[in-house]
């Protein structure tokens, strides 16, 4: 399996999955929607809209550090409302606008432009001083992936401890395409 069929179909799964929540959320609990941006799991973690906009950003980031470049300044931008977004957590449609943006972006990518970048050197530099070396196919594994999915699995918990009435059924929803007829249990 090569980084672009690995990361760009389950980004684009997973970034589908978080937007169908946040419709769910909508749909449930229109009154209190907006207020969920603002929801968090604990008072030192950042909130349901920054998880979003983390999500839409790892998903993009990869994109341009295993074709090796930088991330362009747009991006930047994203982490950054991401950031500040328990101060400022903007609107549903401000988050949905994010997700959107990176599903059009990943919509664009070619098939095959972040294979080279599995044997080159990727540096993960963190605030505070910690640099993380590593290969492209170990970034994509043990970096892009877990970081995605941990914004958007706790983004997902978020949601359930408000109140929202997701499943499994709402996380993975893209595995439907692979059930075998007849296996579907009834409700």
């Amino acid at each position: 399996m090569t980084p672009t069929n690995l990361l760009v179909p389950t980004y684009q799964h997973m970034l589908q999955t978080l937007s169908g929540l946040l419709d769910k959320a909508q749909r449930q609990m229109p009154d209190q929607a907006e207020a969920l941006l603002a929801a968090r799991l604990a008072a030192d973690m950042f909130p349901l809209a920054a998880q979003v906009r983390f999500a839409a950003f790892q998903a993009q980031e990869a994109v341009f550090r295993l074709r090796g470049e930088r991330v362009p300044e747009w991006l930047d931008a994203v982490a950054a409302e991401g950031r500040s977004a328990g101060d400022a957590p903007g609107t549903l449609a401000d988050a949905k606008a994010r997700i959107d943006g990176a599903l059009s972006y990943l919509a664009d990518v070619p098939s095959d432009v972040l294979d080279a970048g599995a044997d080159m050197s990727v540096a993960i530099e963190l605030p505070g001083g910690m640099t993380f070396d590593m290969t492209g196919e170990q970034y994509a594994r043990d970096w892009a992936l877990p970081q995605f999915y941990f914004h958007v699995v706790t983004a997902y918990a978020i949601l359930r401890s408000q109140g929202v009435e997701v499943g499994k059924a709402e996380y993975a929803p893209h595995m439907f395409a692979y059930l075998r007829p007849g296996t579907m249990a009834a409700a």
